[in-house]
């Protein structure tokens, strides 16, 4: 990547905070240093310690314990759009670039794409408010290539178009129990509603916490009993109320707990999905704004019939 800047702050693995600071006062620092780049010895990127963390450590402490080992890198041979991406979807202020050795060859700075940044963060303003200016321009320049968009958004409707199928084969294979329970049909555009309404609401609250937390297996758990303890009421409530509905107006009690209890189940499932597939998507580096919602309503509906018919079978 040509836009590169050259002056990299790395440091050795197996030296001390202390060896690493007296190098740093020989050698000097670049331009704006958010991270210091910890490499072996053969020059490859082994981890990256931020600044505070670095200034605050014992000085005995070694790098290699101090540093965080997981670091995103640019590839050499990215592009400018794919850098602006990288920007956005992980909120750093700077990444290194490397080579196919994942030696550094140079560092970009999100400064590099907006001289607003700096002066953003130097006033006082949310580092959110940072990146939703990157998306912004990143936005800008993916509009202005239809076939690249396509080739971006595409593959992710195709969750949809598969889901719809699978949902079409599972509501042929209960043809008797529609036919015996004229009531499932009147319900089933109620149900299906429901379950992704709820699991777009699990979804939109995953994503904007996504972007203010780095997740982990101890936040998934505690995101998850959050959202299964909201399941668990928003269930119950718009099941015992559809329930009372059906009840009344059809004076058919068993049908009416059938549909009622398939809401229940299907809400609880919606919010799992809603936490889950974002999470697991920004795990794997994958956007979740652009494919959380095709694969999370794909799913719930699909769990949603299995609920719906399923238990219809059992009970009536």
């Amino acid at each position: 990547m040509s836009v590169a800047r050259k002056d990299v702050a790395t440091l050795r693995q197996n030296w001390s905070v202390q060896q690493a600071l007296d190098a740093i006062r020989q050698r000097g620092v670049g331009e704006k240093i958010v991270y210091f780049y910890v490499v072996d010895e053969d020059e490859r990127l082994a981890g990256v310690v931020p600044t505070r963390r670095l200034l605050t450590a014992p000085l005995e402490q070694q790098l290699c314990d101090l540093m965080i080992k997981r670091v995103v890198a640019i590839p050499q041979g990215a592009t400018v759009l794919e850098a602006c991406e990288a920007f956005v979807l992980h909120k750093f202020l700077a990444f290194p670039v490397v080579d196919e050795h994942r030696r550094i060859v140079g560092i970009v700075d999100v400064g590099f794409f907006t001289e607003e940044v700096f002066e953003m963060t130097e006033e006082g303003e949310r580092p959110d408010d940072v990146f939703e200016a990157m998306g912004f321009h990143v936005a800008q320049v993916r509009e202005a290539s239809p076939l690249r968009a396509f080739r971006f958004r595409f593959p992710w409707l195709l969750a949809t178009i598969g889901s719809g199928t699978l949902c079409a084969l599972l509501a042929s294979a209960y043809e008797v129990t529609l036919a015996k329970t004229i009531v499932l049909a009147f319900f089933l555009t109620l149900v299906l509603g429901l379950g992704e309404s709820v699991s777009v609401q699990s979804m939109t609250v995953t994503i904007q916490a996504l972007r203010a937390v780095q997740p982990t297996f101890g936040w998934y758990v505690r995101a998850f009993r959050r959202e299964a303890g909201t399941a668990l009421l928003l269930g119950s409530a718009c099941g015992t109320v559809v329930g009372i509905i059906i009840w009344l107006w059809r004076g058919t009690p068993l049908a009416a707990f059938s549909i009622g209890a398939s809401i229940l189940l299907t809400l609880c499932a919606a919010c799992f999905f809603g936490l889950s597939v974002p999470a697991l998507l920004h795990a794997l580096k994958l956007d979740p704004k652009i494919a959380a919602g095709p694969v999370t309503l794909a799913f719930t509906d699909i769990f949603t019939l299995l609920f719906y018919f399923g238990l219809a079978a059992w009970l009536l």
